[in-house]
């Protein structure tokens, strides 16, 4: 097994009595994109800051590089690109400026630092922006900016915070695009997001978090395989039929799930629940098949309900 670069075990970080992050137990190895999934409140934020040393752990054991970051925590910043969730890019200088002033940051030869402007704007398809200034920039271009500068100093390991909340739907494909060449050259990655279709693009493990614990981990194909049946029949009733149709689909899969708009069934064999339906009298405005995924799962392991 590939040496792990960041290793947890009982990790907990608390806030007076509310406990943000719970007693958790994960290794992220070389080479892999490692994702942190769950609801807003569910913990990934507060453990990104103990990797990264910003905040100190509670409790537990955490060490990052084979480091205790309570210990030489700026050997690991040295180490580190990161994403935050925020855009907090400098508006007073320009694209190529913003990358400058982080390669100065990292102690980098102010000869290296151009040419490597130059190679992270071409990455970031950012070139014909090197002196624009930032404030009107798009999202995603911003996005694509930050990304580039979280890889100034060439890092062992690179940390993306809910890398594309807010970002259109091309601008977020775009970004994914950029994320998997850095996968494919061998970079390690850590992405926290509770964006389920991001997650099955680019992860190669991930944790599902919910209330400061860890409820489940593995490939999103192990996860969807371990939590899901392999397909999803979605019925919809006109006004006033879906209650009576409900108490006739118990036994008919292996799972349903009533919602004020329609009904999941959760089963192995659509077709065969297809004709189960038929065969006991349920006939649904509208019946859509699919595949389970990601978001199926997540939803059963950390509920449909809003988190404040």
């Amino acid at each position: 097994m590939t040496e792990s670069l960041v290793s947890a075990r009982g990790l907990t970080k608390t806030f007076g009595e509310f406990t943000a992050v719970d007693a958790i137990d994960f290794d992220i190895r070389e080479g892999e994109a490692f994702g942190f999934l769950g609801p807003n409140g569910a913990g990934k934020t507060s453990t990104m800051k103990m990797i990264t040393t910003v905040s100190p752990i509670t409790a537990g054991r955490l060490t990052v590089f084979g480091i205790d970051p309570m210990v030489d925590g700026r050997s690991i910043r040295k180490r580190l690109g990161v994403v935050p969730q925020e855009d907090n890019l400098d508006l007073e200088l320009t694209v190529a400026e913003n990358l400058y002033i982080y390669g100065r940051y990292h102690d980098m030869k102010k000869s290296d630092i151009n040419p490597r402007i130059d190679e992270l704007l071409e990455f970031a398809q950012l070139g014909e922006r090197r002196d624009s200034a930032v404030e009107p920039l798009s999202g995603g271009m911003k996005r694509r900016l930050i990304i580039a500068r979280a890889l100034i100093n060439d890092p062992d390991l690179i940390i993306l915070d809910e890398p594309t909340t807010g970002l259109d739907p091309q601008a977020r494909h775009l970004l994914w695009d950029r994320l998997y060449r850095l996968k494919q050259e061998g970079a390690t990655l850590i992405i926290t997001t509770h964006y389920m279709d991001e997650a099955e693009q680019l992860c190669d493990r991930l944790v599902v978090m919910d209330q400061g614990k860890i409820v489940a981990e593995g490939s999103p194909r192990q996860l969807i395989s371990e939590y899901a049946p392999r397909e999803v029949v979605e019925l919809r009733f006109q006004n006033g039929q879906k209650d009576d149709a409900v108490l006739k689909m118990e036994g008919l899969s292996a799972r349903f799930e009533v919602l004020a708009d329609r009904v999941l069934l959760y089963t192995d064999d659509a077709e065969a629940t297809q004709e189960g339906l038929h065969s006991r009298g349920i006939h649904p405005d509208q019946v859509l098949v699919r595949r389970s995924t990601l978001e199926d799962v997540f939803l059963r392991l950390t509920g449909r309900g809003l988190i404040d």
